[in-house]
Protein backbone atom coordinates (compact mmCIF):
# COMPACT_ATOMS: atom_id res chain seq x y z
CA UNK A 1 0.00 0.00 0.00
CA UNK A 2 1.42 1.38 0.10
CA UNK A 3 4.83 0.66 0.00
CA UNK A 4 5.63 4.46 0.21
CA UNK A 5 4.64 6.60 3.51
CA UNK A 6 2.10 8.02 3.44
CA UNK A 7 0.11 11.40 5.08
CA UNK A 8 -1.31 9.22 7.19
CA UNK A 9 -1.43 11.45 10.45
CA UNK A 10 -3.41 11.48 13.80
CA UNK A 11 -4.78 14.41 16.10
CA UNK A 12 -1.90 15.34 18.50
CA UNK A 13 -1.14 18.14 20.44
CA UNK A 14 1.38 17.60 22.71
CA UNK A 15 5.20 18.93 22.09
CA UNK A 16 8.46 17.21 22.82
CA UNK A 17 10.70 19.47 23.61
CA UNK A 18 14.49 18.10 23.55
CA UNK A 19 17.80 19.95 23.59
CA UNK A 20 20.31 20.34 20.92
CA UNK A 21 22.78 17.43 20.27
CA UNK A 22 22.64 14.87 23.00
CA UNK A 23 21.50 11.28 23.97
CA UNK A 24 17.82 11.40 24.03
CA UNK A 25 16.80 13.30 27.82
CA UNK A 26 15.37 12.70 30.81
CA UNK A 27 11.58 12.71 30.12
CA UNK A 28 11.63 11.70 26.65
CA UNK A 29 10.16 8.10 26.75
CA UNK A 30 7.63 9.69 29.03
CA UNK A 31 6.71 11.81 26.14
CA UNK A 32 6.46 9.33 23.40
CA UNK A 33 4.64 7.39 25.99
CA UNK A 34 2.01 10.64 26.30
CA UNK A 35 1.63 10.82 22.43
CA UNK A 36 1.34 7.18 21.75
CA UNK A 37 -2.14 7.06 24.14
CA UNK A 38 -3.53 10.26 22.83
CA UNK A 39 -2.79 9.43 19.13
CA UNK A 40 -4.64 5.35 19.70
CA UNK A 41 -1.77 3.38 18.31
CA UNK A 42 -1.16 0.53 20.21
CA UNK A 43 2.50 0.67 20.09
CA UNK A 44 5.85 1.97 18.89
CA UNK A 45 9.28 1.17 18.64
CA UNK A 46 12.19 3.76 18.09
CA UNK A 47 15.97 3.03 17.31
CA UNK A 48 18.71 5.94 17.68
CA UNK A 49 21.93 5.96 16.73
CA UNK A 50 24.95 8.38 17.64
CA UNK A 51 28.32 8.65 16.27
CA UNK A 52 28.20 4.91 15.91
CA UNK A 53 26.66 4.01 19.42
CA UNK A 54 23.22 3.02 20.29
CA UNK A 55 21.81 5.91 22.28
CA UNK A 56 17.97 4.44 22.53
CA UNK A 57 16.37 0.95 21.12
CA UNK A 58 13.03 0.07 23.03
CA UNK A 59 9.41 0.02 22.78
CA UNK A 60 5.97 1.60 23.97
CA UNK A 61 2.73 0.09 24.08
CA UNK A 62 1.66 -2.86 23.07
CA UNK A 63 1.63 -5.36 20.18
CA UNK A 64 -2.30 -5.47 19.35
CA UNK A 65 -5.27 -3.53 20.41
CA UNK A 66 -7.11 -5.21 24.05
CA UNK A 67 -3.95 -7.18 24.44
CA UNK A 68 -1.11 -6.66 27.24
CA UNK A 69 1.70 -7.93 25.85
CA UNK A 70 4.56 -5.56 25.21
CA UNK A 71 6.53 -4.28 22.37
CA UNK A 72 10.29 -4.09 23.52
CA UNK A 73 13.30 -3.67 21.68
CA UNK A 74 13.09 -7.41 19.59
CA UNK A 75 9.49 -6.47 18.59
CA UNK A 76 9.40 -6.98 15.10
CA UNK A 77 7.41 -4.21 12.82
CA UNK A 78 6.64 -4.02 9.21
CA UNK A 79 9.04 -1.82 7.66
CA UNK A 80 7.10 -1.01 4.33
CA UNK A 81 9.02 0.71 1.93
CA UNK A 82 11.79 1.52 4.61
CA UNK A 83 12.95 -1.73 3.23
CA UNK A 84 13.67 -0.56 -0.29
CA UNK A 85 17.10 0.07 1.13
CA UNK A 86 17.83 -3.16 2.17
CA UNK A 87 17.20 -4.83 -1.31
CA UNK A 88 19.29 -2.31 -2.53
CA UNK A 89 22.05 -3.37 -0.03
CA UNK A 90 22.03 -6.69 -1.25
CA UNK A 91 22.07 -5.74 -4.89
CA UNK A 92 25.21 -3.78 -3.35
CA UNK A 93 26.79 -7.28 -1.65
CA UNK A 94 26.24 -8.38 -5.51
CA UNK A 95 28.39 -5.95 -6.57
CA UNK A 96 31.08 -6.34 -4.46
CA UNK A 97 31.33 -9.62 -5.39
CA UNK A 98 31.54 -8.89 -8.85
CA UNK A 99 28.34 -10.58 -9.71
CA UNK A 100 26.90 -7.80 -10.76
CA UNK A 101 27.14 -4.14 -11.51
CA UNK A 102 24.71 -1.29 -11.12
CA UNK A 103 24.61 -0.26 -14.62
CA UNK A 104 24.28 -3.85 -16.17
CA UNK A 105 21.34 -4.19 -18.50
CA UNK A 106 18.72 -6.24 -16.36
CA UNK A 107 18.38 -8.56 -19.51
CA UNK A 108 21.89 -10.16 -19.50
CA UNK A 109 21.51 -11.53 -15.97
CA UNK A 110 17.86 -11.89 -16.78
CA UNK A 111 17.20 -12.90 -20.68
CA UNK A 112 13.32 -13.66 -20.63
CA UNK A 113 12.84 -10.03 -18.38
CA UNK A 114 10.29 -7.89 -21.08
CA UNK A 115 8.60 -4.68 -20.37
CA UNK A 116 5.90 -3.12 -22.88
CA UNK A 117 8.30 -1.02 -25.23
CA UNK A 118 11.15 -3.23 -26.37
CA UNK A 119 13.55 -0.63 -26.44
CA UNK A 120 12.69 -0.23 -22.77
CA UNK A 121 13.49 -4.11 -22.39
CA UNK A 122 17.12 -3.41 -23.94
CA UNK A 123 18.33 -0.75 -22.41
CA UNK A 124 17.14 -1.02 -18.58
CA UNK A 125 19.87 -1.22 -15.83
CA UNK A 126 20.28 -2.76 -12.28
CA UNK A 127 20.01 1.07 -11.34
CA UNK A 128 17.23 1.76 -13.24
CA UNK A 129 15.07 -0.55 -10.99
CA UNK A 130 15.55 1.81 -8.07
CA UNK A 131 15.07 4.73 -8.82
CA UNK A 132 11.59 5.23 -10.24
CA UNK A 133 12.40 6.46 -13.79
CA UNK A 134 11.29 3.77 -15.85
CA UNK A 135 8.40 5.38 -17.35
CA UNK A 136 5.70 3.25 -15.25
CA UNK A 137 3.42 5.49 -13.70
CA UNK A 138 2.46 5.69 -10.10
CA UNK A 139 2.29 2.90 -8.36
CA UNK A 140 1.64 0.40 -11.80
CA UNK A 141 1.48 -3.16 -11.04
CA UNK A 142 0.88 -2.77 -7.39
CA UNK A 143 -2.65 -4.63 -7.65
CA UNK A 144 -0.72 -7.75 -8.60
CA UNK A 145 0.33 -8.04 -4.76
CA UNK A 146 -1.62 -5.40 -3.13
CA UNK A 147 -3.21 -5.96 -0.57
CA UNK A 148 -2.54 -9.52 -1.18
CA UNK A 149 -1.26 -12.11 -3.99
CA UNK A 150 -1.33 -15.09 -5.48
CA UNK A 151 1.37 -15.20 -8.29
CA UNK A 152 4.85 -16.19 -7.93
CA UNK A 153 7.38 -13.38 -7.98
CA UNK A 154 8.52 -14.52 -11.29
CA UNK A 155 4.74 -14.31 -12.98
CA UNK A 156 4.70 -10.74 -11.65
CA UNK A 157 7.42 -9.73 -13.30
CA UNK A 158 6.38 -11.40 -16.43
CA UNK A 159 3.59 -9.22 -16.09
CA UNK A 160 5.46 -6.21 -16.69
CA UNK A 161 5.18 -7.20 -20.35
CA UNK A 162 2.06 -5.85 -20.68
CA UNK A 163 1.63 -2.97 -18.46
CA UNK A 164 1.97 0.33 -20.61
CA UNK A 165 4.56 3.22 -20.02
CA UNK A 166 2.84 6.86 -18.89
CA UNK A 167 6.23 8.86 -19.89
CA UNK A 168 9.26 8.19 -21.92
CA UNK A 169 12.30 6.24 -20.19
CA UNK A 170 14.05 8.37 -17.76
CA UNK A 171 11.77 11.10 -18.21
CA UNK A 172 10.29 11.61 -15.02
CA UNK A 173 9.60 10.77 -11.59
CA UNK A 174 7.19 8.37 -10.88
CA UNK A 175 7.17 5.90 -8.15
CA UNK A 176 6.71 2.42 -8.55
CA UNK A 177 7.07 -1.13 -6.15
CA UNK A 178 6.73 -3.64 -9.22
CA UNK A 179 10.25 -2.78 -10.95
CA UNK A 180 11.55 -3.94 -7.23
CA UNK A 181 9.84 -7.52 -7.10
CA UNK A 182 12.44 -7.16 -10.16
CA UNK A 183 15.32 -6.64 -8.31
CA UNK A 184 14.59 -9.62 -6.04
CA UNK A 185 13.63 -12.01 -9.00
CA UNK A 186 17.40 -10.52 -10.25
CA UNK A 187 19.08 -11.54 -7.13
CA UNK A 188 17.84 -15.29 -6.94
CA UNK A 189 18.35 -15.20 -10.75
CA UNK A 190 21.91 -14.32 -9.88
CA UNK A 191 22.57 -16.41 -6.56
CA UNK A 192 20.33 -19.12 -6.94
CA UNK A 193 19.08 -18.05 -3.70
CA UNK A 194 15.88 -16.81 -3.16
CA UNK A 195 15.49 -13.05 -2.39
CA UNK A 196 14.28 -14.15 1.36
CA UNK A 197 16.74 -16.38 1.58
CA UNK A 198 19.59 -13.96 0.35
CA UNK A 199 18.41 -11.39 2.75
CA UNK A 200 18.28 -13.57 5.59
CA UNK A 201 21.30 -15.12 5.25
CA UNK A 202 23.63 -12.75 3.37
CA UNK A 203 22.13 -9.66 4.55
CA UNK A 204 20.65 -10.00 7.75
CA UNK A 205 22.38 -12.57 9.44
CA UNK A 206 25.62 -10.89 8.27
CA UNK A 207 24.79 -7.48 9.71
CA UNK A 208 23.66 -8.81 12.91
CA UNK A 209 19.85 -7.67 12.59
CA UNK A 210 18.85 -11.41 14.43
CA UNK A 211 15.27 -10.65 14.70
CA UNK A 212 14.49 -9.46 11.29
CA UNK A 213 12.23 -11.31 8.70
CA UNK A 214 12.07 -11.42 4.96
CA UNK A 215 9.12 -13.87 4.48
CA UNK A 216 5.68 -13.61 5.67
CA UNK A 217 6.26 -16.98 6.91
CA UNK A 218 9.07 -16.22 8.98
CA UNK A 219 7.23 -13.18 10.71
CA UNK A 220 3.75 -15.45 11.16
CA UNK A 221 6.27 -17.52 13.04
CA UNK A 222 7.53 -14.87 15.24
CA UNK A 223 5.63 -14.92 18.32
CA UNK A 224 7.02 -11.19 19.43
CA UNK A 225 5.75 -9.59 16.08
CA UNK A 226 3.12 -6.64 16.33
CA UNK A 227 0.23 -6.69 14.72
CA UNK A 228 -1.58 -4.11 12.30
CA UNK A 229 -4.45 -1.50 13.07
CA UNK A 230 -5.92 1.34 10.68
CA UNK A 231 -9.21 3.27 10.54
CA UNK A 232 -11.52 1.76 8.35
CA UNK A 233 -14.92 2.06 9.60
CA UNK A 234 -15.38 5.96 8.69
CA UNK A 235 -16.47 7.85 6.00
CA UNK A 236 -12.73 7.27 4.37
CA UNK A 237 -9.53 5.59 5.33
CA UNK A 238 -8.41 7.19 8.22
CA UNK A 239 -11.34 8.24 9.93
CA UNK A 240 -13.35 6.43 12.24
CA UNK A 241 -12.52 3.84 15.24
CA UNK A 242 -8.99 2.05 15.27
CA UNK A 243 -9.82 -1.76 13.72
CA UNK A 244 -6.70 -4.78 14.36
CA UNK A 245 -6.58 -6.02 10.82
CA UNK A 246 -6.46 -9.60 9.77
CA UNK A 247 -2.95 -10.57 9.49
CA UNK A 248 -3.81 -12.80 6.51
CA UNK A 249 -4.36 -8.86 5.06
CA UNK A 250 -0.74 -8.33 3.72
CA UNK A 251 0.91 -7.64 0.63
CA UNK A 252 1.74 -10.54 -1.67
CA UNK A 253 4.93 -12.36 -1.39
CA UNK A 254 6.18 -11.28 -4.81
CA UNK A 255 6.43 -7.46 -3.25
CA UNK A 256 8.22 -8.48 -0.45
CA UNK A 257 11.68 -6.86 -2.17
CA UNK A 258 9.82 -3.57 -1.67
CA UNK A 259 8.28 -3.31 1.67
CA UNK A 260 8.11 -6.58 3.01
CA UNK A 261 10.17 -6.98 5.79
CA UNK A 262 9.76 -6.59 9.09
CA UNK A 263 12.52 -5.53 11.65
CA UNK A 264 12.65 -4.82 15.75
CA UNK A 265 13.90 -1.78 17.36
CA UNK A 266 17.45 -3.48 17.95
CA UNK A 267 17.55 -5.04 14.10
CA UNK A 268 17.10 -1.14 12.73
CA UNK A 269 19.88 0.16 15.38
CA UNK A 270 21.74 -1.94 13.79
CA UNK A 271 20.97 -1.57 10.61
CA UNK A 272 21.52 2.62 10.99
CA UNK A 273 24.80 1.51 12.32
CA UNK A 274 25.81 -0.10 8.98
CA UNK A 275 24.29 3.01 6.89
CA UNK A 276 26.14 5.94 9.24
CA UNK A 277 29.23 3.57 9.02
CA UNK A 278 29.14 3.43 5.17
CA UNK A 279 28.77 -0.83 4.85
CA UNK A 280 31.06 -1.39 7.97
CA UNK A 281 29.88 -3.79 10.14
CA UNK A 282 29.92 -2.96 14.05
CA UNK A 283 31.98 -5.95 15.45
CA UNK A 284 34.83 -5.84 12.61
CA UNK A 285 34.57 -6.75 8.64
CA UNK A 286 31.69 -5.08 6.14
CA UNK A 287 28.50 -5.62 4.78
CA UNK A 288 29.51 -3.57 1.66
CA UNK A 289 31.87 -1.52 0.18
CA UNK A 290 32.22 1.98 0.95
CA UNK A 291 32.48 2.58 -2.71
CA UNK A 292 28.58 0.70 -2.95
CA UNK A 293 27.61 3.09 0.23
CA UNK A 294 28.44 6.34 -2.08
CA UNK A 295 26.54 4.47 -5.19
CA UNK A 296 23.30 3.96 -2.97
CA UNK A 297 23.45 7.29 -1.65
CA UNK A 298 23.74 9.20 -4.41
CA UNK A 299 20.64 11.14 -6.20
CA UNK A 300 19.70 9.91 -9.26
CA UNK A 301 16.41 10.97 -10.67
CA UNK A 302 15.33 14.51 -9.54
CA UNK A 303 12.07 15.19 -7.32
CA UNK A 304 9.27 17.27 -8.02
CA UNK A 305 9.73 19.99 -5.22
CA UNK A 306 6.23 21.28 -3.87
CA UNK A 307 5.34 23.36 -0.87
CA UNK A 308 5.73 22.04 2.31
CA UNK A 309 3.00 24.12 3.53
CA UNK A 310 2.67 28.10 5.45
CA UNK A 311 4.07 29.10 8.61
CA UNK A 312 6.76 26.60 9.90
CA UNK A 313 5.67 23.62 7.72
CA UNK A 314 7.47 25.78 4.89
CA UNK A 315 10.89 24.60 6.24
CA UNK A 316 9.90 21.19 5.44
CA UNK A 317 10.22 22.18 1.63
CA UNK A 318 13.71 21.24 0.19
CA UNK A 319 15.60 22.52 -1.70
CA UNK A 320 16.89 19.76 -3.75
CA UNK A 321 15.67 16.49 -3.47
CA UNK A 322 16.28 13.39 -5.64
CA UNK A 323 15.77 9.69 -5.16
CA UNK A 324 18.50 7.57 -4.54
CA UNK A 325 19.25 3.50 -4.37
CA UNK A 326 16.44 2.60 -2.27
CA UNK A 327 16.80 6.24 -0.27
CA UNK A 328 15.58 10.09 -0.67
CA UNK A 329 18.19 12.30 -0.59
CA UNK A 330 17.17 15.82 -0.11
CA UNK A 331 18.07 19.01 2.33
CA UNK A 332 16.52 20.16 5.32
CA UNK A 333 17.59 23.46 7.58
CA UNK A 334 21.07 23.35 5.36
CA UNK A 335 21.77 19.48 6.61
CA UNK A 336 21.65 16.86 4.35
CA UNK A 337 18.70 14.69 5.12
CA UNK A 338 18.57 10.57 3.55
CA UNK A 339 15.66 9.32 4.68
CA UNK A 340 12.67 6.80 3.43
CA UNK A 341 9.29 6.44 4.79
CA UNK A 342 7.12 3.11 4.47
CA UNK A 343 3.54 1.78 5.20
CA UNK A 344 2.12 -1.57 4.58
CA UNK A 345 -1.84 -1.72 5.72
CA UNK A 346 -1.60 -1.24 9.64
CA UNK A 347 1.91 -0.39 10.03
CA UNK A 348 3.98 2.58 9.20
CA UNK A 349 7.59 3.14 9.41
CA UNK A 350 10.76 6.32 8.69
CA UNK A 351 13.83 5.55 8.80
CA UNK A 352 15.98 8.96 8.99
CA UNK A 353 20.03 9.62 8.59
CA UNK A 354 21.84 12.47 9.34
CA UNK A 355 25.65 11.60 7.79
CA UNK A 356 26.96 14.98 8.56
CA UNK A 357 26.07 14.68 12.40
CA UNK A 358 26.43 10.71 12.64
CA UNK A 359 22.74 10.40 13.63
CA UNK A 360 20.44 7.94 12.65
CA UNK A 361 17.04 7.69 13.73
CA UNK A 362 14.18 4.96 12.80
CA UNK A 363 10.09 4.41 13.95
CA UNK A 364 7.85 1.98 13.67
CA UNK A 365 4.06 2.14 14.86
CA UNK A 366 1.81 -0.51 14.54
CA UNK A 367 -1.41 1.51 13.17
CA UNK A 368 -1.76 3.93 10.26
CA UNK A 369 -1.00 6.98 12.95
CA UNK A 370 1.06 9.37 10.90
CA UNK A 371 0.96 12.32 12.66
CA UNK A 372 2.39 10.44 15.41
CA UNK A 373 5.66 9.20 13.89
CA UNK A 374 6.02 12.77 12.28
CA UNK A 375 5.72 14.15 14.98
CA UNK A 376 8.18 12.16 16.97
CA UNK A 377 10.16 12.00 13.91
CA UNK A 378 10.30 15.30 12.95
CA UNK A 379 11.20 16.75 16.16
CA UNK A 380 14.41 14.85 16.68
CA UNK A 381 15.35 15.61 13.81
CA UNK A 382 15.42 19.28 14.76
CA UNK A 383 16.29 18.55 18.02
CA UNK A 384 19.80 16.81 16.40
CA UNK A 385 20.40 19.77 13.97
CA UNK A 386 20.08 22.06 16.80
CA UNK A 387 17.35 23.86 15.19
CA UNK A 388 14.41 25.80 17.42
CA UNK A 389 11.62 24.04 19.00
CA UNK A 390 8.14 23.59 17.01
CA UNK A 391 5.05 21.75 18.08
CA UNK A 392 5.23 19.18 15.05
CA UNK A 393 2.44 16.80 16.53
CA UNK A 394 0.41 19.89 16.72
CA UNK A 395 0.97 20.92 12.54
CA UNK A 396 0.85 17.63 11.71
CA UNK A 397 -2.54 16.71 12.97
CA UNK A 398 -4.19 20.04 11.31
CA UNK A 399 -2.41 18.96 8.34
CA UNK A 400 -4.02 15.39 8.93
CA UNK A 401 -7.51 17.00 9.99
CA UNK A 402 -7.57 18.72 6.88
CA UNK A 403 -6.69 15.62 4.41
CA UNK A 404 -8.95 13.82 5.81
CA UNK A 405 -11.56 16.45 5.74
CA UNK A 406 -10.89 17.38 2.00
CA UNK A 407 -11.85 13.77 1.20
CA UNK A 408 -14.84 13.55 3.07
CA UNK A 409 -15.97 16.82 1.71
CA UNK A 410 -14.91 15.46 -2.14
CA UNK A 411 -16.55 11.91 -1.49
CA UNK A 412 -19.76 13.56 0.04
CA UNK A 413 -20.25 15.93 -3.07
CA UNK A 414 -19.54 12.92 -5.34
CA UNK A 415 -22.50 11.36 -3.60
CA UNK A 416 -24.82 14.13 -3.33
CA UNK A 417 -27.02 13.85 -6.11
CA UNK A 418 -26.11 11.26 -8.49
CA UNK A 419 -28.29 11.00 -11.61
CA UNK A 420 -30.37 7.59 -10.42
CA UNK A 421 -30.77 6.68 -13.85
CA UNK A 422 -30.30 2.97 -14.83
CA UNK A 423 -28.65 0.35 -15.23
CA UNK A 424 -29.14 0.05 -18.74
CA UNK A 425 -28.81 -3.84 -18.64
CA UNK A 426 -31.24 -6.13 -16.61
CA UNK A 427 -28.41 -7.29 -14.10
CA UNK A 428 -27.66 -10.86 -15.29
CA UNK A 429 -26.27 -9.12 -18.61
CA UNK A 430 -23.45 -7.90 -16.55
CA UNK A 431 -22.26 -10.59 -15.57
CA UNK A 432 -18.85 -12.27 -16.85
CA UNK A 433 -15.28 -12.72 -17.16
CA UNK A 434 -13.36 -9.79 -18.37
CA UNK A 435 -9.29 -10.12 -18.95
CA UNK A 436 -6.75 -7.10 -17.97
CA UNK A 437 -3.44 -7.81 -19.80
CA UNK A 438 -1.65 -7.29 -16.60
CA UNK A 439 -3.82 -7.85 -14.12
CA UNK A 440 -5.80 -11.45 -15.43
CA UNK A 441 -9.40 -11.86 -14.75
CA UNK A 442 -12.04 -10.31 -12.89
CA UNK A 443 -15.19 -12.12 -12.64
CA UNK A 444 -18.87 -10.26 -12.22
CA UNK A 445 -21.78 -12.93 -11.19
CA UNK A 446 -25.36 -12.31 -10.83
CA UNK A 447 -27.37 -13.66 -7.91
CA UNK A 448 -30.33 -13.73 -5.49
CA UNK A 449 -28.19 -10.73 -3.76
CA UNK A 450 -27.46 -8.23 -7.02
CA UNK A 451 -24.29 -8.51 -8.79
CA UNK A 452 -20.73 -10.02 -7.47
CA UNK A 453 -16.87 -9.05 -8.30
CA UNK A 454 -14.03 -10.82 -7.77
CA UNK A 455 -10.33 -10.37 -8.05
CA UNK A 456 -9.17 -13.80 -9.16
CA UNK A 457 -5.55 -12.71 -8.71
CA UNK A 458 -6.05 -11.56 -5.47
CA UNK A 459 -7.03 -14.05 -2.91
CA UNK A 460 -10.30 -13.13 -0.88
CA UNK A 461 -10.75 -9.60 -2.32
CA UNK A 462 -14.65 -10.21 -3.64
CA UNK A 463 -17.75 -8.34 -2.67
CA UNK A 464 -21.15 -6.90 -3.61
CA UNK A 465 -21.78 -4.18 -6.87
CA UNK A 466 -24.21 -1.26 -5.67
CA UNK A 467 -25.45 0.70 -8.42
CA UNK A 468 -24.51 4.20 -8.75
CA UNK A 469 -25.63 5.31 -11.63
CA UNK A 470 -26.17 4.81 -15.10
CA UNK A 471 -23.79 1.76 -15.90
CA UNK A 472 -21.55 2.69 -12.98
CA UNK A 473 -21.64 0.50 -9.92
CA UNK A 474 -18.89 0.74 -6.40
CA UNK A 475 -17.44 -2.32 -4.77
CA UNK A 476 -18.47 -2.89 -1.07
CA UNK A 477 -15.95 -5.70 -0.80
CA UNK A 478 -16.46 -8.47 2.09
CA UNK A 479 -13.25 -7.10 3.36
CA UNK A 480 -13.75 -3.45 4.73
CA UNK A 481 -10.04 -3.01 4.76
CA UNK A 482 -10.16 -2.94 0.88
CA UNK A 483 -10.71 0.42 -0.98
CA UNK A 484 -14.15 0.55 -2.53
CA UNK A 485 -13.97 1.56 -6.37
CA UNK A 486 -16.30 2.40 -9.04
CA UNK A 487 -16.89 0.43 -11.63
CA UNK A 488 -17.97 1.71 -15.17
CA UNK A 489 -19.52 -1.05 -17.76
CA UNK A 490 -19.38 0.36 -21.40
CA UNK A 491 -21.56 -0.79 -24.30
CA UNK A 492 -21.01 -1.12 -27.65
CA UNK A 493 -24.05 -0.83 -30.12
CA UNK A 494 -25.73 -3.88 -29.89
CA UNK A 495 -26.61 -2.89 -26.11
CA UNK A 496 -23.13 -5.66 -25.04
CA UNK A 497 -20.67 -4.95 -22.39
CA UNK A 498 -17.55 -3.98 -24.38
CA UNK A 499 -14.81 -2.62 -21.85
CA UNK A 500 -14.85 -2.11 -18.37
CA UNK A 501 -13.01 0.93 -16.51
CA UNK A 502 -12.88 1.68 -12.75
CA UNK A 503 -11.13 4.51 -10.26
CA UNK A 504 -11.43 4.20 -6.53
CA UNK A 505 -13.88 5.93 -4.96
CA UNK A 506 -12.31 7.73 -2.10
CA UNK A 507 -10.44 11.09 -3.72
CA UNK A 508 -7.48 9.76 -0.83
CA UNK A 509 -7.15 6.30 -1.40
CA UNK A 510 -3.61 5.08 -1.28
CA UNK A 511 -1.66 4.78 -4.59
CA UNK A 512 -1.41 1.60 -4.46
CA UNK A 513 -5.37 0.81 -5.32
CA UNK A 514 -3.97 1.31 -9.28
CA UNK A 515 -7.53 0.55 -10.42
CA UNK A 516 -7.46 3.49 -13.24
CA UNK A 517 -5.25 1.35 -14.72
CA UNK A 518 -7.34 -1.54 -15.69
CA UNK A 519 -8.59 -2.21 -18.72
CA UNK A 520 -10.79 -5.23 -18.36
CA UNK A 521 -12.38 -6.11 -21.62
CA UNK A 522 -14.77 -9.97 -21.79
CA UNK A 523 -13.10 -13.34 -22.38
CA UNK A 524 -16.90 -15.01 -21.72
CA UNK A 525 -20.13 -14.18 -21.08
CA UNK A 526 -22.02 -16.39 -17.84
CA UNK A 527 -25.34 -14.30 -18.61
CA UNK A 528 -27.11 -13.91 -21.18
Amino acid sequence: MILKHRALLAPLTLVLALPALADPPDGFEARVEQLRVRSGAPGIAIAIVEKGKTTLARGWGVRKLRDTAPVDADTIFFTGSTGKALTAAALAVLVDQGKIQWDDRVIDHMPWFRMYDPWVTREITVRDLLVHRSGLGLGAGDLLFVPRGSLSRKETVKRLAFIKPTTSFRSSYAYDNVLYAVAGQLIEEVTGKTWEDFMTQDVFKRGGMNTATASYAARLATRNRAMQHARIGGVVRGDGPLSMLDEREQLGDAGSPAGGMALSANDLARWLTIQLGRGALPGGGRLYSEAQANEMWKGVTPLPIGSGGQGPMAALTPKFSSYALGWNVADYRGAKIISHGGAVFGSIAQVILLPEQEVGIALVVNAEEGAFLRGISQTLVDHYLGAPAQDWPALFAAQYERRIAGGKAALSATKAAPAKVGPSLALERYAGTYRDPWYGDVVVTSGADGLRIDFTTTPRMAGRLVHHQYDTFVTRFDDKAIEPAYVTFALDADGKVSRVSMKAESPIADFSYDYHDLDLRPVAKVGK
